[in-house]
């Protein structure tokens, strides 16, 4: 059983930094891709950061530029730095992991909230 466990969530002004951290319980090569999505309140959850082991790294165009994607592999560690954050990146976040066999694990969440 695969376990991710995000954390680095919090309460930021507009314009602030986070970083989300999300540890897997094996090691993330043996993953073929890893993600972040969001969910804010009444909308649905979106893919908007996405690393495929071998390099590629993704990401939705209203966080280009802002958000970084990231791993540490010697942690089993995949990171999002969140830049310039903006009110409407307020949302749960959650980390998702693809293996091999297609099997697709998600964390519990993180919760951001972009607020003056």
């Amino acid at each position: 059983q695969v376990q991710l466990v995000e954390s680095g969530g919090g309460l930021v002004q507009p314009g602030g930094s986070l970083r989300l951290s999300c540890a897997a319980s094996r090691s993330i090569f043996s993953f073929y891709r890893m993600g972040w999505y969001r969910q804010a309140p009444g909308k649905q959850r979106e893919l908007i950061a996405g690393f495929t082991i071998g390099g590629t790294t993704d990401y939705v165009d209203s966080v280009k530029g802002r958000f970084t994607i990231s791993t540490d592999s010697t942690k089993n560690t995949l990171y999002l730095q969140m830049n310039s954050l903006k009110i409407e990146d307020t949302a749960n976040y959650y980390c998702n992991a693809i293996d091999q066999l297609n099997g697709h694990y998600w964390g519990q969440g993180t919760q951001v909230t972009v607020s003056s």
